[in-house]
Formats: C-alpha cells, structure tokens, sequence
C-alpha cells in the first residue's frame, strides 16, 4: 500500500507520516515548506506542494499514484478565520485544495481520507452527537468552510472516509495542552471555561487509526476522539495540571464570563463513537492516558 499524506509539517499530518513510516508503509509527505522538515523520516519521499493548486495537486498525485490519499492539511486558526482579510485564503485552504484532492482520488481510483471538525455543529444539546445527525450549524467561518469539505469529497470521491475529531493535540505545532503547560511558567492562576464539553483527540493514536481505515472499505463519515468520560475544559485542565504536578490554580468560569472570542465555539463537542467500534474499527486509547504519554514523551 502507497499513501500520500498532506499536511506534513502540521502535528497530525506529521505524525501520520511518522507513523507510516514504522509500520513499514511506503508514504509519500507534502506540505507547504520548501524543505522537508526535519521530524520527518530521513528515507522518507517529500513533495513541496502548494494543494490549492489543481495542477500542482494533479501533477504529484499522479505522477507518485497513491493508494490512499490522506488529507491532513487544513487551515486551522479559527479566530484568524474571522478576519475578513482571511476569507479567501480559508476558503481556498479548506474547501478548493480538499475539492482538488478529491478529484484527483476519484480520476485514479484511489481512497481519500477527509480530517473533519466538531465545528461543523452547533450547541445541539448535551447529548453526544452521532456522525447521522444532520443539524449542521456552524458557529464560525472555520467550521463552515470544514463541513464545505465534507462535501466536496461526498460530491467528487466514491471511495472516501470523512473523520471528525475534536480538540486535538499532538507533539508538532500549538494547541490547548500545549498552551496549558505553557501558562504555568507565567501565572500562579488561570480561569477556565467549564461549560465547553467534549474529549481530546491525540494525534499520534488518530494517526494509527487512519492508517487502519486506509486498509478498509468501509466508507463513511465516523467520529474519533480518544475514549474515557466526556469532560469540560476546566476539568481536562485540571488533569493536565495533576498529571504534570503543576500547582497552578484553575478557576471555572462560563464562557460568558471569560469574554466573547472572535470565533464562538460549540458548547457541546461530544462526539460519539460508536460507529467507529460497531465497524470494527479500533477505538482510540482514553484521554487520560494519552495526556499522560504527551506530558511523559
């Protein structure tokens, strides 16, 4: 099996290809830099692309003829996305370059794998969402432009998996565990919001995941996060600390209380995962645990 990975200097698509690469699957790296970057396998092939471009994208899509192609890249800054200097740019990063990419999947008959968002919904209610739930709302420019991606690989792509994962965290780039960590350094207390639910998604066991879909046939939309509770932020945070024996103080706050953001987010991001179990497929490790590994390795 031969994979193309976008997205590779990102923490996910980074971590996929990683994983690749010790599994023994011949993978095939792209991503913006003109370099390729350092974290990545030595013997590993790297392709500077810029996927906004169609024939940029048709050219080493075809030319490297992967089995499976896994769409890693995204534009992810979501309270950057709001600014309306950034429409086009968003617009073109999470919608035309995914279309590009769908296209080329279907004209060589290759799988696709499409990285989703929890932004795509809206504070439904406190129940956990299924994949079918069809009450997409988007709060913010970000997930529209995420469930725009959604389909244009439904419309172009017959052989395709769309993943949803939520607040994801990964040794490569920024994100919340990360920026928790960081604020012990600074300050001897933090507010959190508590009124925010869901469950962390850790890249390096989504990228196992992906690999296995990648040897499926079972197409489809899924969720995946890692298992456990579902938990509020204040109270991952709180984890975060005991784990990595800060003694920094956390007070809850509402997300009312610690200030509007320039993008809102969904008050309710807890995706189900029973899909993916009931196909078969192996769920992912629970959060604790992986916050623990993040914090040890």
């Amino acid at each position: 099996m031969k994979i193309f990975v976008t997205g590779c200097g990102g923490q996910l698509g980074s971590d996929v290809a990683i994983e690749a690469f010790k599994e023994g699957i011949e993978c095939i790296a792209s991503g913006r830099r003109e370099e390729k970057p350092c974290f990545l396998p030595e013997a590993q092939k790297y392709i500077s692309l810029d996927i906004t471009d169609l024939e940029a994208v048709k050219k080493a899509v075809f030319a490297t003829s992967p089995d499976v192609l896994i769409h890693c890249a995204a534009w992810t800054n979501v309270d950057g996305a709001e600014d309306s200097e950034n429409r086009d740019a968003v617009y073109n990063a999470n919608v035309t370059a995914t279309e590009n990419l769908a296209k080329c999947a279907e004209k060589i008959g290759a799988k696709m794998i499409y990285i989703s968002t929890d932004y795509v919904f809206g504070d439904l209610s406190d129940e956990p969402i299924s994949e079918d739930d069809g009450r997409i709302y988007p709060l913010n420019f970000y997930g529209e432009t995420k469930f725009m991606g959604e389909q244009v690989v439904k419309d172009n792509c017959s052989r395709a998996f769309t993943v949803r994962i939520s607040w994801v965290f990964g040794k490569k780039g920024n994100n919340f565990v990360k920026t928790m960590l960081s604020l012990c350094d600074k300050y001897e207390s933090i507010k959190v919001v508590n009124d925010q639910w869901g469950r962390p998604t850790y890249t390096p066991d989504l990228a196992k995941l992906l690999l296995e879909m990648s040897k499926s046939d079972k197409y489809g939309t899924y969720h995946a996060t890692n298992e456990g509770e579902y938990v509020n932020r204040y109270d991952m945070v709180r984890q975060i600390y005991a784990e990595a024996k800060k003694r920094t103080k956390v007070y809850p706050v509402s997300t009312e209380e610690y200030g509007k953001p320039k993008a809102l987010r969904p008050k309710n991001s807890k995706l189900s995962t029973d899909k993916l179990k009931e196909a078969g497929f192996t769920p992912l490790p629970p959060w604790k645990d992986a916050i623990a590994r993040y914090i040890y390795e």
